[in-house]
């Protein structure tokens, strides 16, 4: 029988992404967990795999296609022997457009929304018409359709496959949903519903109409936005626009941590298994680490229901890509010693500039360090990287005159901005993770215990 193979869901924020390249053609066999296409997200360039076996009957979207629609057919499978039916590829029924409500309804269609946003199964808060029930993902009866790769993972990482929404064909669970699930913070419990006297209140008036840009009328170039970018620019305006910063800086003397990953480097093998070359981005990653394990309460995030404290230090770190920016994420960072965290990071880094990063490994983090030491910036304030709730900003080492015991003198001196979210973190704490932070930087050989 054939089936359509569908454009998927590779990151929770992917609506449409761009077909890069077909890795079978038409007539090659495919088994179930063969990689069958590169997909280009809105994050970064992921490989595909199949979730069924048979032969790759027909290619429907070619390669470089950009904004395929998630869920839209690119292909389609046949059994060994079958023909490719003349209706395959034919996408699935649209729903019907929604009615526009009477304007005296309006209020009463907005309430359940405003009482939960993006929480299923809240009760609403005023009677408001009933939307059609949709059947469970990937399930008919107690069955959960999923491929054996799926399944294998949903129970490594303790996930009940009842629970995820399938992308793949007839919404079977596939490896991009489990890895999207694991990355995805449960949600706090819904507040309960608002009594139905209250939920009466008259709607709020409309937002203002958004003017329109001014025209440019100077000579220019327009660059049309990737996905990336479009992206980057709708989560680093919602975090400012949103999210309540609060900056605290430091000046931080960097001799004794040069010195010492001098004395490291110096020591280290030069090839084979045990080689490596610490930066100095390498310690304060593990500086950062150490200091947030001390406050569990900055490695955290805010949600309406509860600060969520997180178990485990998993530092995002920004690398600059062509696109943009992507934060590969060094797991378990204050449990790992710094050749580790040094050839993680190097590894990671260069798959972020290829494009070949795995979901998991940019998805997530507790806490973010953007370093621009490396073009000579002094200082700059970090936008947080929601839901984290800080993220450390590290300018250039410098050569500065410092005041020592009374006398002048002169110190490598860097200066750290930690950006945090002021409804997880005050500014005592901010002040005291700071005052942590500079003293293990500058006595690092406290790295080394």
């Amino acid at each position: 029988m054939a089936t359509n193979i569908l454009m998927p869901a590779l990151s929770p924020t992917m609506t449409e992404g761009t077909l890069a390249r077909w890795l079978k053609k038409e007539g090659d066999a495919v088994k179930a967990g063969d990689v069958i296409a590169e997909i280009e997200t809105d994050k970064a360039t992921m490989e595909f795999e199949a979730v069924d076996e048979g032969v790759l009957g027909k290619i429907l979207v070619q390669e470089g296609t950009e904004g395929v629609k998630v869920n839209a057919p690119i292909g389609v499978l046949v059994e060994e022997g079958e023909a490719v039916p003349d209706d395959a590829g034919a996408a699935a029924p649209k729903p019907a457009p929604k009615q526009e409500a009477p304007k005296q309804e309006a209020a009463k269609e907005k309430a359940p929304e405003q009482v939960a946003p993006n929480r299923p199964g809240t009760p609403p808060a005023t009677e408001a018409p009933k939307a059609e029930q949709k059947p469970a993902p990937a399930a008919q009866g107690d069955r959960v359709f999923a491929s054996p790769l799926a399944r294998r993972m949903a129970q490594q990482a303790g996930i009940e496959l009842s629970d995820v929404q399938g992308s793949g064909p007839n919404g079977r669970i596939v490896k991009a949903d489990i890895e999207a699930a694991a990355g995805k913070p449960k949600q706090a419990p819904a507040p309960a519903a608002a009594p139905k006297a209250e939920a009466a209140a008259p709607t709020a008036a409309p937002a203002a109409a958004k003017a329109p840009a001014p025209a440019i009328t100077a000579p220019h170039t327009a660059v049309p936005n990737s996905s990336m970018r479009k992206v980057i620019a709708k989560r680093l305006a919602e975090s400012k626009a949103t999210v309540p910063h609060f900056y605290v800086s430091m000046d931080i003397e960097l001799d004794a941590l040069l010195k010492l990953r001098a004395d490291l480097n110096g020591r280290a093998p030069k090839d084979g298994p045990g080689a490596f070359k610490l930066s100095v981005n390498d310690l304060i990653i593990k500086a950062a680490a150490r200091v947030l394990r001390q406050f569990p309460n900055v490695n955290a995030s805010w949600t309406d229901d509860a600060i969520i404290q997180y178990h485990d230090v998993d530092i995002s770190v920004a690398v600059s890509i062509p696109d943009g920016l992507i934060t590969p994420i060094v797991k378990k960072a204050d449990q790992k010693g710094l050749a580790a965290i040094s050839n993680e990071m190097k590894d990671l880094a260069a798959r972020a500039k290829s494009g070949k990063l795995k979901l998991e490994e940019f998805q997530g983090g507790s806490f973010s360090i953007s370093n621009m030491g490396m073009y000579g910036v002094t200082s700059f304030s970090a936008i947080i990287n929601p839901p984290q709730g800080g993220i450390l900003a590290v300018g250039a080492g410098q050569q500065r005159p410092v005041v020592k015991d009374g006398a002048l003198g002169i110190a490598t001196v860097m200066t750290c901005t930690l950006s945090v979210d002021h409804r997880v973190v005050d500014g005592a704490l901010a002040a005291e993770w700071m005052a942590a932070f500079k003293k293990v930087v500058e006595d690092p050989l406290s790295l080394m215990l």
